[in-house]
């Protein structure tokens, strides 16, 4: 029996659009529980990503229930207003406790008040004990869901067997848009193996909320995650290709060099080397004085981007990680088994 409750299998619950579609005439809630706006450190200033506009979209796109989960904070709903038609309130939060887990987690938290949100960010940031942290969840009954749980920060390497300890923490998982197949296949897997809830989202950061998302019945937002918890759900699934990365990689150049105040790009970070080198060189001011340089900089980037060369490598480092990553996986549930 594994622990959570009944063994579930999530690739019978893994459906195309159209099966969507038809679910959701028939009165099934649809939602994307992992949509980042301009108030995150890591998207750009551009007016499209702006929660106003993010707000005006999801409401044209008939979610059902919409979140913002920044990281570590709540503008977008002081911007907003924390009481809006469909919207639920959210946040991306860090969680890094080294004396317990050892590497940074990120975990979205949702339906909860500025109080609670202020709460939670002094565990987090002072306390630094996750502990802690999934005790004040629990007691305030509060939706979250484990993010990307084989996400990695900077100079930090998950211990397979903490992943699999703390998947045993969570009611519900993240099947991540941004994520290599065999990194979200293993997600699934600590779902099964554990009877916790999948939601299916996209962590976008350049406003393709809705790309992916999670069905599930409920007249209220708790109703809706609650039934996800039980494994009463079904997931439309998308996994990073080179193709997706391609055009996510477009995407971004388009945001920096055409939607963002120039003044403002140097803040910021896409985490793909090629492009944050340019994005430097266009803000030392060379490029200001000339419009003609610039045009041919973003043609530049435009055309190395289609080459395909930086997805390959992209891809290539994550996917030799993605191996490893299951290598370790599989030797921690050995050694768990032989305890």
């Amino acid at each position: 029996m594994p622990t959570g409750g009944r063994a579930r299998n999530y690739r019978e619950k893994m459906i195309s659009p159209e099966r969507a579609a038809e679910l959701r005439a028939e009165g099934w809630k649809w939602a994307d529980l992992h949509v980042h706006t301009t108030c995150s450190f890591d998207v750009l200033p551009a007016e499209d990503l702006k929660p106003e506009n993010l707000y005006q979209k999801a409401l044209d796109m008939g979610l059902d229930f919409i979140t913002f989960t920044d990281h570590d904070t709540v503008g977008a709903y002081e911007t907003l207003g924390w009481e809006r038609e469909r919207l639920v309130t959210g946040a991306e939060m860090t969680v890094y406790d080294p004396g317990r887990v050892g590497h940074t987690v990120h975990v979205n938290v949702f339906d909860f008040d500025r109080e609670e949100f202020i709460e939670l960010r002094e565990i987090a940031e002072r306390e630094q004990n996750m502990e802690s942290f999934l005790g004040y969840l629990r007691k305030h009954k509060l939706p979250f869901l484990y993010n990307h749980p084989f996400w990695a920060d900077f100079h930090q390497d998950p211990d397979p067997e903490t992943v699999m300890e703390l998947a045993k923490l969570f009611p519900v998982l993240e099947y991540n848009m941004h994520e290599l197949k065999p990194k979200n296949e293993l997600t699934i897997a600590l779902a099964e193996k554990f009877g916790k809830g999948v939601a299916a989202t996209t962590d976008t950061h350049t406003g393709k909320l809705g790309q992916v998302y999670t069905l599930a019945e409920g007249e209220s937002f708790r109703e809706f995650f609650g039934n996800i918890e039980k494994g009463r759900n079904y997931i439309v699934p998308e996994d990073l290709t080179r193709e997706t990365l391609i055009e996510e990689m477009n995407e971004w150049i388009d945001l920096i060099f055409e939607k963002s105040p120039r003044q403002e790009r140097k803040s910021f970070l896409t985490g793909i080397k090629s492009i944050d080198t340019l994005v430097k060189v266009s803000t030392s001011g060379i490029l200001n004085h000339s419009p003609k340089l610039n045009r041919t900089t973003v043609n530049l980037l435009y055309l190395i981007s289609k080459s395909g060369l930086p997805a390959f490598l992209y891809l290539h480092s994550e996917e030799s990680l993605a191996k490893k990553i299951q290598e370790n996986m599989k030797r921690g549930i050995k050694l768990g088994k032989q305890r």
